[in-house]
């Protein structure tokens, strides 16, 4: 591994020359000059002058070599780089390498274990942690890497050569890590490696690092719609918004087998009309800060043009819109202008942070029930978000999660739907339940009294009675 402390002193070595040496040759070519060109003048204390100044000017060299300007390159916890000179030191060796690949390794219950153990037991499970892994590596025969440590538990780590090169060594070293502990305390550790054959750009790399880990966790599915280029993403997205390169897709939600709701889906498409899968274009517009622009042009054009049904069309909206001001005027604004449109639109709010303002939040979704907008919170039962503001908001109608209708004959996950349509039904609140696809699933979800039922084979029944 490249020791960042032996590292840091470089650092601070050259940057102290770079700064201190064109003062230094300053101080000595002025007293150079005046000694050939006035020394039959010069008096005693000329000599007394510039020594004191040739002096000073080497103690504010030797200054600079061992205070750096307080320049800090290496994490004070972990003894690994910081993320700054992490970045810094990778994207020049992006540009210098052909083939690099990235390692993302990480302590995920660092969390945990601080609140536990307490934030010194938390900052020596770190340092344990990216020590093991130093010599892990080390052990490997792979020496002059850098590692650093990003956030929370997050190290990365960069080796010059293709990710073929690093695979084997990598899920080795994840299965060692299963049962590692420090102390007595059990450390949960996920990890996961990516090369520049996906892309050059570091925050790019980081990104699809995060991501990879997401999916090993089993909290994401791999989708071949998923691997677009990076580097041309952004710019797709924004020319697909801005000429409004979209289409919607409505699906039926039904209720005692009627058609009471539509669902919207937005699809976005690039200019060769290939559809930009929605996980990536989300991706984007949250990046770039585009999210609330793209749900006011989602909301208008549905609301305005879409609404041909005698039905609630249900679409989903980034609760950060939602919370937003111009987002919020808007919707009342169009609401007071179509009356006739007043309980016909649903919001389908899905949020991972909680947002702890939660007094504020159900003053502003209160306001908007009273003026005609329908409420729903989705991914009960799957995230903790969702199940406190089932908890602590005034809705009017819980989903759940998808993985209870894959679940739905197990009989623990049939008692959670029965508990949390319980606690809906008491306080007036509907449920549904999504991702119907066969005869034998919708008859378990209709044993389980769900209010709204939706999947492609409900949709199909409904064709086949047309």
């Amino acid at each position: 591994m490249l020791l960042p402390q032996l590292k840091e002193r470089e650092y601070r070595f050259k940057l102290a020359l770079r700064m201190g040496l064109p003062i230094f040759a300053l101080v000595v070519a002025l007293i150079s000059h005046t000694l050939v060109s006035s020394y039959k003048v010069l008096d005693t204390s000329f000599y007394v002058e510039a020594a004191l100044l040739f002096a000073v000017s080497i103690y504010f060299l030797f200054y600079l070599i061992y205070r750096g300007f307080a320049v800090k390159i290496t994490d004070t916890i972990t003894q690994t780089f910081s993320r700054e000179y992490l970045y810094e030191y990778l994207n020049k060796e992006l540009v210098k390498k052909d083939k690099y690949t990235l390692v993302l390794v990480s302590v995920d219950n660092i969390e945990d274990i601080n609140s536990l153990y307490g934030m010194k037991n938390g900052d020596k499970v770190l340092y344990k942690f990216s020590q093991w892994i130093s010599e892990y590596f080390l052990s490997k025969e792979m020496i002059n890497f850098p590692m650093g440590h990003i956030q929370s538990g997050d190290f990365i780590i960069g080796f010059e050569g293709e990710k073929k090169q690093f695979h084997t060594i990598f899920e080795m070293m994840c299965l060692k890590l299963s049962d590692f502990k420090v102390d007595d305390i059990e450390v949960k550790v996920s990890g996961s490696i990516v090369d520049t054959s996906f892309s050059k750009q570091l925050d790019y790399l980081v990104d699809k690092l995060f991501e990879l880990q997401e999916i090993k966790r089993g909290s994401k599915k791999i989708s071949a719609e998923d691997e677009y280029n990076p580097d041309e993403l952004e710019y797709i997205v924004i020319e697909a918004i801005r000429k409004k390169k979209f289409f919607f897709v409505f699906q039926d939600v039904f209720e005692n087998g009627r058609a009471v709701l539509k669902e919207c889906f937005v699809k976005l498409q690039d200019q060769s009309n290939k559809l930009i899968h929605q996980k990536n274009y989300i991706k984007v517009l949250n990046k770039l800060g585009l999210m609330l622009d793209f749900d006011l042009m989602v909301f208008e054009e549905i609301f305005l043009h879409q609404m041909y049904e005698e039905k609630i069309y249900a679409l989903n909206i980034s609760p950060k819109s939602l919370r937003n001001k111009l987002f919020y005027n808007r919707v009342k604004e169009l609401l007071k202008d179509h009356p006739q449109k007043k309980n016909k639109v649903m919001f389908i709010l899905n949020e991972v942070e909680y947002f702890s303002y939660a007094e504020k939040y159900r003053s502003l979704l209160n306001s908007l029930r009273d003026a005609g907008i329908i409420i729903t919170i989705d991914r009960i039962g799957a995230t903790q978000t969702s199940f406190l503001y089932f908890r602590e908001l005034d809705v009017d109608c819980i989903r759940f999660d998808q993985l209870y209708t894959k679940e739905i004959e197990n009989e623990k996950y049939k008692t959670i739907i029965e508990g949390f349509n319980a606690i809906a039904h008491k306080n007036s609140i509907k449920s549904w339940l999504k991702m119907i696809e066969d005869d034998e699933t919708h008859q378990k979800a209709s044993s389980l009294k769900v209010d709204y039922l939706q999947g492609k084979y409900l949709a199909s029944l409904e064709q086949s009675k047309g």
